[in-house]
């Protein structure tokens, strides 16, 4: 039911996951029966949590890492990777300053160009240590370096905005990306994002696109809700999107994966996520806290070095353990931020889930109170949930 903001204008109400929680139904089943497996793309993969293309969470190392692992990171083609021939010093430079002298440091950096042989180079790499190259990059920056990608051996192809549309509408000067075109000439596949609703989840999957990403402004380091009062809470966004998706394969027959992404700190918050629709989930602040994250301990946004307009920040993460310890286990902390398979797989064997597709089916309530209700010595404490 849609609310009144004020005479002329209502608003419907849309849910974050912290205001849901899943409700165990009559079945359960061991964690070790429950098949966490999806496929992008034609490539197969037992673990459904993708690392964002941010360049404090996702370089060579992380990217052949992560596939190892059963999982996937994309590397960003925009980023410090392929403007450097040795990125090290710069992501130390980027470490080593203070707030204030950040963002013009970040605007400094990514002004020196991309260079496409870098872009062969890294995705090479990746490649001959046998690791998954998904990459990314804006519309703009797709239109330029898409085929450059493709033939250096990419196998997944990310098209990342804030907001990305079949309709965009551009100055008589500028030809905006067409994104079918681009879909149907790539000769590997395309994932296209960001959206949150129904219609253009719609309108890209008949675009062509692999899979969708769901997401506007929700990430640890994202300030694109306060400086662009754009979004929707994630649980609202992703259920819409699945939707979509389930009305296409309806449609058509086949079937396009629905990836969250932002937003999703915890086990906790991902199992939630699937309880929505969604087929997988793409994070960055979890794994900028790995090791061997490139980050050093920080955390940035994809938007944080716009010369006119930066919506995001360096946020101080830590590090709390290795890429394996986070994404498999062992866990080390009790705060659901270590072994997020682990959780997953524990919370469908809870819910009687034997997969993916029937976690999608498990029941919602809505919980304003779930993170809090007897919490008050873990928040005293700033322990567990509480810290």
């Amino acid at each position: 039911m849609d609310i009144q903001i004020g005479r002329g204008k209502t608003a419907r109400r849309a849910y974050g996951f912290d205001e849901i929680a899943l409700s165990p139904g009559a079945r359960t089943l061991d964690p070790k029966l429950a098949e966490t497996g999806w496929t992008i793309g034609g490539i197969d993969r037992e673990i459904p949590i993708i690392a964002s293309a941010m360049d404090g969470v996702v370089d060579v190392e992380m990217a052949v890492k992560l596939s190892q692992l059963g999982a996937l990171g994309v590397l960003n083609l925009e980023g410090i990777q392929t403007r450097y021939d040795d990125p090290n010093p710069i992501l130390d430079r980027i470490a080593s300053v203070g707030t204030t002298e950040f963002v013009p440091l970040m605007q400094e950096l990514y002004s020196q160009p991309i260079k496409p042989e870098l872009i062969e180079k890294r995705i090479q790499e990746i490649k001959s240590q046998g690791g998954i190259a998904a990459v990314s990059a804006t519309p703009a920056g797709a239109d330029r370096f898409g085929q450059i990608a493709a033939k250096a051996g990419a196998d997944l192809f990310f098209i990342q905005a804030t907001v990305v549309s079949t309709a965009h509408l551009s100055p008589e000067s500028i030809a905006p990306l067409d994104l079918a075109k681009f879909c149907e000439e790539m000769p590997i596949p395309v994932i296209l994002g960001n959206c949150v609703t129904y219609e253009v989840t719609m309108n890209l999957m008949k675009a062509g696109a692999a899979a969708i990403l769901v997401g506007i402004g929700p990430g640890a380091a994202c300030t694109s809700r306060g400086v662009l009062g754009v979004g929707v809470p994630q649980a609202t966004a992703v259920a819409d999107c699945a939707a979509a998706r389930d009305d296409f394969e309806r449609e058509t027959g086949r079937y396009v994966p629905v990836i969250a992404d932002g937003g999703l700190i915890t086990g906790g918050d991902i199992c939630k996520c699937i309880a929505c629709g969604a087929d997988a989930v793409m994070i960055g602040s979890p794994f900028a806290r790995a090791k061997e994250a490139p980050g050093r301990g920080f955390h940035w946004g994809m938007a944080t070095p716009s010369p006119v307009l930066p919506r995001g920040t360096r946020i101080r993460v830590g590090t709390t353990g290795t890429l394996e310890q986070i994404l498999r286990g062992p866990a080390q902390l009790d705060d659901g931020t270590h072994n997020l398979l682990g959780a997953l797989q524990t919370s469908m064997g809870t819910l009687g889930a034997k997969n993916i597709k029937e976690m999608q089916q498990v029941d919602v309530v809505i919980a304003p109170s779930l993170l809090t209700e007897g919490k008050v010595y873990q928040k005293a404490q700033q322990l567990g949930m509480g810290k």
